[in-house]
């Protein structure tokens, strides 16, 4: 079995919709899913002690992992795949240029997807274009905003083929590391 661990963002919960949504996708395509409370904590750092802490517990040697976050999220998702090995990251909105004392964005992963919307009003889809372009990645370019609400059916489209390609890597179409 492989196991996927969803991370919500920063004022949301792990019971929000495009998380549960995606978690249901995924078991019905053999995932064990996990999806972490970070509670009301808005520190990007004790969010990733979090993570950490959840990947130790649940995730058995030589099992695939895959993180997915949503805004804050993906942002301590994409900063995990530096220290733990991940078949795949799926980012919904990831601040790709966070800001203030934290650390830029970065991560390592052979398979990452990036959903996004052209009227994000938090991260400027022109940012997320160029570290898209830097990571060499898949990105997902909607007509939405930083929620994402309006665009479940595109962002669970691209969820599935994510998912296809992680099972069934194309060495040719891979993510990469970040400068």
């Amino acid at each position: 079995m492989s196991l996927m661990i969803l991370s919500h963002g920063k004022e949301s919960g792990p019971n929000a919709s495009k998380i549960t949504r995606l978690d249901a996708l995924a078991t019905t395509e053999g995932w064990r899913c996990v999806r972490p409370d970070y509670g009301t904590t808005a520190s990007p750092s004790e969010r990733l002690v979090k993570l950490a802490e959840v990947i130790a517990a649940e995730h058995q040697h030589g099992e695939p992992l895959v993180l997915m976050g949503s805004s804050m999220g993906a942002y301590i998702s994409a900063l995990m795949s530096l220290d733990v090995s991940v078949s795949g990251l799926f980012l919904l909105a990831p601040p790709v240029f966070f800001g203030g004392r934290e650390p830029p964005i970065r991560m390592r992963c052979p398979q990452i997807c990036m959903v996004h919307g052209w009227n994000d009003e938090l991260i400027d889809a022109g940012e997320a274009v160029a570290f898209a372009r830097s990571m060499r990645c898949k990105l997902v370019l909607v007509n939405d905003g930083h929620r994402l609400s309006e665009s479940m059916p595109d962002i669970e489209a691209a969820f599935a083929q994510f998912l296809q390609n992680v099972r069934n890597p194309n060495p040719d179409v891979q993510g990469g590391t970040a400068p």
